[in-house]
This record gives structure tokens, C-alpha cells and sequence, in this order.
């Protein structure tokens, strides 16, 4: 395997540039225009920069319904924080910057309820930023920027079916997370009924008259 490909490998691990150097035993200077190579390269193809990294908390897929084709793996399900998935998603910014942005989505009821981002930052203050953002979760796992779209844009398009409007911070970082198509294969709600859970900053009567808009009580759940 030649240099650039293994920087290439070491980049999809989520290295820095100086990881990378330091691994391959070789100057930054000789990694850093091909980290900058492999980047114009990613976006030239996509049409999107690179994908930097994803991650998801374990414990995503609890009560959801997913098509098993995908191959898609939640490494704690039975972690006990179903209903409110943490996705984070960073992208190549520049060679030695990077692009992240935050999402929590409620996927059994009101869709994203809240954005962290997007901010430039580098390797070091991303590795900062995953563990503040998953910091109330047992822990968080890698995942391919296909599930997090679906999840994501999936939670949104359902909430909408519900009332229910994206935090007004999503749009801002929603490019981070690719084109979305629709139609996701993802089954939300609790077992695919609506299940509101209360949360901070909520207003529990307001939520409830927007599902009875459109539901009758005993097509929803709820809990305090």
C-alpha cells in the first residue's frame, strides 16, 4: 500500500494530519497535502466534502422499526434511552479544519428538538465535543452517514405528520448530513405509535393538543 493510501485509511479512522504522521513516521509536511489531496478528491466525487466522522449513542434503535437489509448494528440495545437519538456529524472543512454539528432527535414523537452547530473546529476540539455530547448517554457508537440522514431527516418528516416543526437551529447544519431523497426505511414511533416523553423546555399541554389535532387518545402514548 502506497503513502496516500494509507493516509486515506488512517483519515476514515478519524486520525488528525499529526496522528497520521506520527503513525506513518514521516514529517506533517509530507501528510498534509495529501490529507488536502484526499479531501479535493472526496468532494470532486460527492459533490459533498469529506465525511470526517459519524457517531450515534448506543441504544438508538429501541422500539424502532428498521429493514434488517441495511445491515445496520446498535451496539447497546437494550441501553435504555429509547426515544431520543444523539447524532454527530463532522466534515472535512479545510485540511486542517473541520465542520461538526449536533442533532438530537425525539424519534418516537416531535422530530429534532434541538442543533449544537455547525462549528469549525479542529481534531482535538472535536474529540472534546463527542464526549460533552454524548455525555448523558452509557456511550456512543460509529455509524454510516446513511443512517444518520435517515434518522435525522426520517424523525422529521414523521414528526411533521404529527404538528410537529424542526428546532428552527437545524437548517443551519443540516448540510452536514447529505442530500436527503425521503422516504425513510426507518419505522419511528414506539413500536410505530407516537409516544410523547416530557422533556426540558417542553410544554407538555401545547404537545398534547397537537396530537390530538390530528389523534385520538388511544393512538398515542404519553409519559411525565
Amino acid at each position: 500500500m502506497d503513502l496516500k493510501e494509507q493516509v486515506r485509511e488512517l483519515r476514515l479512522q478519524g486520525r488528525s494530519p499529526k496522528e497520521i504522521a506520527r503513525a506513518l513516521k514521516v514529517s506533517p509536511s509530507v501528510v498534509a497535502p495529501l490529507v488536502r489531496a484526499i479531501a479535493e478528491e472526496s468532494a470532486g466525487t460527492t459533490g459533498e466534502a469529506e465525511v470526517v466522522g459519524c457517531w450515534i449513542n448506543v441504544g438508538w434503535s429501541e422500539g424502532l422499526g428498521l429493514d434488517r437489509a441495511h445491515g445496520w448494528v446498535d451496539e447497546a440495545p437494550e441501553s435504555g434511552v429509547g426515544g431520543m437519538v444523539s447524532v454527530l456529524v463532522a466534515r472535512r472543512h479545510s485540511w486542517d479544519r473541520l465542520q461538526a454539528c449536533g442533532f438530537l432527535a425525539d424519534v418516537y414523537c416531535m422530530g429534532v428538538k434541538n442543533a449544537i452547530g455547525p462549528d469549525v473546529i479542529n481534531d482535538r476540539d472535536l474529540l472534546r465535543f463527542r464526549e460533552y455530547f454524548f455525555g448523558e448517554y452509557p456511550g456512543w457508537q460509529e455509524a454510516p452517514i446513511e443512517l444518520a440522514r435517515e434518522l435525522v431527516f426520517g424523525s422529521i418528516d414523521y414528526a411533521r405528520t404529527l404538528g410537529f416543526e424542526p428546532d428552527a437551529q437545524f437548517g443551519a447544519g443540516s448540510d452536514l448530513l447529505g442530500k436527503w431523497e425521503g422516504g425513510s426505511s426507518v419505522t419511528f414511533g414506539l413500536l410505530g405509535k407516537p409516544y410523547y416523553v416530557q422533556g426540558p423546555g417542553d410544554d407538555p399541554a401545547k404537545v398534547l393538543r397537537t396530537l390530538r389535532r390530528t389523534l385520538s387518545d388511544d393512538e398515542f402514548g404519553y409519559s411525565r
